[in-house]
């Protein structure tokens, strides 16, 4: 039975967490009413559906999509390869040990850093120039440790009894990893999309740098472009007027809309997959 005292000592501790979640909440609403307080007016469907001449935002819009697709097309694949090896198949050993470090080495490293890898490597010896594959191929890299440790360690909470369960039946150890394994660890391989997704649209340096600011409707991944981010940092770097403030948060409604409609689409695939194994079950 509890007493008073471990009564009190968990009422208060509820009270302290009950308390952070509120101000966390209130930060995020506060800084979202702000931005669409400053925007009110210059929000509009010309605004985000319009050319950059018509002082519209759609090629940053499409140029910011190509490069959150292609980062993912580039990174998600080897990250789950590398963190079901890291899983499955590694034991402690040396090397082992010496490639986790190099993981938590990545994610590390400044971002400036890669925009600097990525403009000499891709851009200058792989002579894309500054382009979406550029970017999207630097950006790759910065997401490569997000990727990996979130889908590792969701692979870590699969019970052992799948996987002992499975390879008594008689199924190959890939069989196991392919049918058993990773399914229950799929919504933890989206989060770690949505949090690639989130590293991917915030990054400026080496976007500005491999990318490029060509304010063009991109036709391909092989040209430049600009993303929302980069567009942001322009616009409120040469605004004067008032209206000129208006547009850059205008932009910055976009581009948390765009990573709330991302996000929420990812929740909601992950929910219907755990109802439709819920449903299997």
């Amino acid at each position: 039975m509890m007493t008073p005292v471990r009564k009190i000592r968990d009422g208060l501790l509820f009270g302290i967490m009950a308390g952070a979640l509120v101000l966390v909440a209130a930060l995020l609403f506060s800084i979202l009413a702000y931005i669409l307080v400053q925007s009110a007016g210059f929000l509009k469907l010309s605004f985000i559906f319009s050319s950059a001449e018509e002082g519209g935002i759609l090629p940053m819009i499409l140029t910011t999509f190509y490069l959150i697709l292609v980062s993912l097309v580039i990174a998600l694949p080897v990250g789950i390869i590398t963190a079901v090896f890291l899983t499955e198949y590694s034991n402690n050993v040396p090397v082992i040990r010496l490639l986790r470090l190099a993981i938590e080495t990545l994610a590390g490293i400044p971002s400036i850093i890669y925009g600097l890898f990525g403009l000499l490597v891709f851009c200058r010896v792989f002579k894309f120039g500054q382009s979406i594959i550029a970017g999207a191929l630097t950006l790759g890299i910065m997401i490569l440790p997000v990727i990996i440790r979130t889908v590792e360690e969701s692979l870590k909470t699969i019970p052992c009894s799948f996987r002992e369960g499975s390879l008594s039946l008689g199924a190959a150890k890939f069989q196991t990893i392919f049918f058993v394994v990773i399914p229950p660890a799929l919504p933890g391989i989206l989060t770690s999309a949505i949090l690639a997704v989130g590293r991917v649209v915030g990054e400026s340096a080496p976007v500005l740098l491999t990318v490029g600011i060509s304010r063009n409707l991109p036709k391909s991944i092989f040209e430049s472009g600009r993303t929302l981010s980069i567009h942001l940092y322009y616009l409120t770097k040469e605004a004067i007027n008032p209206g000129d403030f208006g547009i850059a948060f205008a932009t910055a409604a976009v581009l948390i809309i765009l990573v709330l409609i991302i996000n929420t689409a990812t929740k909601i695939i992950t929910w219907a997959f755990k109802k439709s194994m819920g449903g299997n079950e």
